[in-house]
């Protein structure tokens, strides 16, 4: 005879969001540290990535902006950090474009940055419902192709 051990179930909604957080840390977790310096660079500098789409179906864009001078693997650096200069290094403080419409199409992006800025250490990460969106609120930062 055997002794059955009473079981709790876990509700599905509770095992999707541990899932999803685990998944989101290795994501966005090993692009940033695998493509970043590893020590620090002289000048401003950020290393900035772009993941497009869900966990399911995500792809990860990544880019070194050096500004001191600008350059770096950035296709605007120039702009980038002449943009983030005006804003004192705070991406969340670039000027919106106010030329652009965004269509409201779901495509969510999530652009994150670390780096350093006039010896700063800078995070920064956001969710955009689309590419558009995310580029006419943070100008030409995470503009990393042409």
């Amino acid at each position: 005879m055997t002794k059955s051990i009473p079981t709790k179930s876990i509700p599905t909604k509770t095992i999707r969001a541990g899932l999803l957080a685990v998944a989101t840390l290795l994501t966005v977790g090993a692009a940033p540290a695998h493509a970043a310096p590893q020590e620090s660079l002289p000048g401003n500098w950020l290393h900035l990535t772009v993941t497009q789409g869900d966990l399911t179906s995500s792809s990860v864009h990544g880019a070194l902006l050096l500004c001191d001078p600008p350059g770096g693997q950035h296709s605007h650096a120039a702009q980038a950090c002449a943009e983030l200069r005006a804003a004192g290094g705070d991406i969340s403080r670039v000027p919106p474009r106010a030329d652009v419409l965004c269509s409201m199409i779901y495509a969510p992006v999530t652009a994150a940055a670390l780096g350093e800025w006039d010896g700063r250490r800078i995070t920064y990460k956001h969710t955009f419902s689309n590419s558009c969106v995310m580029e006419a609120e943070t100008g030409a930062v995470f503009q990393l192709s042409d």
